[in-house]
């Protein structure tokens, strides 16, 4: 009979796992569910060059699924999974039986308590259909935008909003913009350069209570200040999406739990990748994590597929060194490692002739991680230091596409010659 892998999500992670499955050999039927109406497109955008208008819908979009041999069901929810049955179930009692599962669901955004979320001038951005609500919003009233949120989604919004000239209110709890993530120090630099840029701060408060009416919202702050908005943004976290799972007798805290090779722990069929997956990262200790950005989905999706088809004793610990970025007001931010790790701070040079230094995040004696601002060349530099002042374990097992597999998991066939192919199909697609 032929194998089957269901991969339970179809954006980024579940993009790349289903080409590393087709790359690796593995010519059984792979299903793709999910939720959303068409293909996995460039996220980070949403909040910034499709917000903005400097790219268009169709550049967003990272594949053609006509390329990828997969059978892809968009608008299609996974419902529930039964291990034990080895089947997850769809909308409308339908039933599919699977080998293997890749669980890639991402993530879904809080809903703020009071908040007026059903009105059409109230919004989260999480999807390209929320951008684009939110750009109907945009057209709807040229009253000011209140962004409700200091993380990464608020602060790249109301910096898209400034370049689109828009009059901008930041609502955060956080007296310094993502200072939990870049620092006192850094997160100090950024908030003022919003603040230069004309965005409206108001940190330290959060929205005590919401005011509608015809023309338009306005929202009051624990700290009494009062403020009249054509629209909102709000923007205050994720939670991952997890809900279909309950009942699955799977491990679930913040996230679905899994062990150093992506393996949902106490399963050897079910794996799972990106934003979803809570794992022990052993290059950096025993504790599990989960990491919330654009590549950790890219490696993790393809080191779920590789993992799944080798089998829990012969995969190889999953252990990136974490790499992520912002742009906001023109500023590239870049941040690798673990720097909230650290207990203390260093100037690093850049190897480049003239370029700009990064911070340096130091614990017990060893770089942590970096945060650089537009100095790519140093942290990519710097990057490599820590991950060889970390170097994790060794892989499991050399890198083998031929290997023989047992026969209660999916196997991978074709060897290097259907992995060859499916590169030279794929193009920049695969490696984006």
């Amino acid at each position: 009979m032929t194998e089957r892998i269901v991969v339970a999500g179809a954006g980024l992670a579940g993009l790349r796992a289903t080409e590393r499955l087709r790359e690796l050999g593995f010519d059984g039927d792979i299903v793709v569910v999910g939720a959303e109406q068409g293909m996995a497109y460039h996220r980070p955008a949403l909040t910034k060059q499709l917000l903005t208008g400097a790219m268009s819908r169709a550049d967003t979009l990272l594949a053609d699924p006509l390329d990828i041999d997969a059978d892809w069901r968009f608008g299609t929810p996974v419902v529930q999974v039964d291990p034990a049955r080895r089947v997850v179930h769809l909308p409308g009692d339908e039933e599919l039986g699977y080998d293997g599962l890749i669980i890639a669901t991402g993530l879904e955004p809080r809903r703020l308590a009071g908040a007026p979320h059903a009105h059409p001038r109230v919004v989260v951005v999480r999807t390209l259909a929320d951008t684009l609500a939110l750009q109907r919003a945009l057209a709807a009233t040229k009253g000011p935008i209140a962004v409700i949120g200091e993380g990464f989604i608020g602060c790249e919004v109301a910096a898209s909003l400034r370049e689109l000239e828009r009059d901008v209110i930041l609502v955060g709890r956080e007296r310094v913009l993502l200072g939990n993530v870049l620092g006192a120090e850094i997160g100090g630099w950024l908030t003022e350069l919003h603040a230069a840029r004309g965005v409206r701060l108001a940190l330290g408060t959060t929205v005590w209570r919401w005011r509608q009416d015809a023309d338009g919202l306005g929202i009051e702050l624990d700290d009494g200040r009062a403020f009249d908005v054509g629209a909102a943004v709000v923007a205050v976290g994720s939670v991952p999406a997890v809900s279909w799972l309950r009942g699955a007798a799977l491990p679930l805290d913040d996230g679905v739990l899994c062990g150093p090779t992506c393996h949902v722990l106490g399963s050897d069929t079910i794996v799972a990748a990106g934003d979803v997956a809570r794992w022990p990262n052993l290059r950096f200790g025993p504790g599990p994590q989960r990491v919330e950005h654009w590549l950790n989905a890219v490696e993790m999706g393809r080191a779920a597929a590789e993992n799944l088809l080798a089998g829990p004793r012969d995969a190889a610990p999953f252990t990136p060194v974490p790499r992520y970025w912002s742009e906001q007001h023109g500023v590239r931010i870049q941040i690798a490692g673990t720097p909230m790790r650290g207990t203390d701070t260093v100037l690093l040079e850049s190897p480049v002739p003239a370029g700009r230094p990064v911070t340096g995040f130091v614990r017990g004696g060893r770089l942590v991680g970096v945060i650089g601002l537009d100095s790519p060349a140093a942290v990519q530099h710097w990057t490599a230091e820590v991950g060889e002042q970390h170097p994790g374990p060794r892989a499991a097992r050399e890198e083998n596409i031929d290997a023989p597999s047992p026969a209660d998991r999916p196997r991978r066939r074709g060897g290097a010659h259907r992995e060859r192919g499916h590169r030279e199909r794929s193009g920049v697609v695969a490696g984006s």
